[in-house]
């Protein structure tokens, strides 16, 4: 009886790698036989990429500022799937909380860099599962500025990530949008985490000023004053 207490430890232990305060991971590699998909199998790997979503979620959390289930978005389960396609490093259907990752990205990652990107991308990834985005009514170029800003609050933010100053305009999405949010920060301390929240059901340009007490073309105007290359 009591070689199963060792057993029954590990099975715990695998089992909370594999969820976080209630949220279910799983990860499927669907093209094992692609060259893309044989280098997820060699480099990163199931057991790599439920252990990090675990990590990520929990750091989601805490750069969004919700420390109670009443303040997150509810997700039961995020899932990820490797498969074979072109044209973008991954996309979510936020609909059922799937990210989709393109082995075509992963064959074309240059050597020992492959999982640090990996993970880079699943920090943006997760960001969607998790944000509000105002029942759909926010700008694209907003939650992918706020996905971004969860990668540079991570810092995993490589090179060709914007600096800051860069850009044309405030809702250019991307790193773009994630430097203005980060000068936002600067201004008041967690105004981002209060924006993603307010999001939580509508979405108002006037959020900003309500956080921050100036319209964000204003904003934006002072950061390129400030900041701008």
């Amino acid at each position: 009886m009591a070689c199963l207490y060792p057993l029954l430890s590990l099975l715990l232990a695998l089992a909370a790698l594999q969820s976080t305060y209630g949220v279910e991971y799983e990860v499927q590699n669907d093209t094992p036989e692609t060259l893309g998909g044989v280098r997820f199998d060699r480099e990163i790997g199931i057991p790599f990429t439920k252990r990090i979503m675990g990590t990520i979620n929990k750091f989601i959390w805490r750069v969004f500022e919700q420390p109670t289930p009443d303040d997150r978005k509810l997700v039961r389960l995020v899932k990820v799937v490797i498969a074979q396609y072109t044209g973008v490093a991954a996309y979510v259907n936020i609909n059922i909380n799937l990210i989709n990752v393109s082995a075509v990205y992963l064959q074309g990652m240059q050597g020992d860099v492959l999982r640090t990107a990996f993970t880079a991308l699943m920090y943006h990834e997760m960001a969607h599962v998790f944000q509000w985005s105002g029942d759909y009514t926010a700008p694209g170029a907003l939650t992918e500025g706020i996905a971004d800003y969860v990668v540079l609050r991570a810092r995993l933010n490589g090179t060709g990530f914007a600096l800051p100053g860069q850009g044309d305009k405030w809702d250019e999405g991307y790193a773009v949008t994630a430097r203005f949010l980060e000068y936002c920060d600067s201004l008041r301390p967690g105004s981002t985490a209060a924006l993603n929240n307010k999001m939580r059901d509508a979405y108002s340009e006037d959020y900003f000023v309500q956080l921050l007490g100036k319209p964000v073309n204003q904003l934006w105007s002072e950061y390129k004053a400030k900041c701008g290359s």
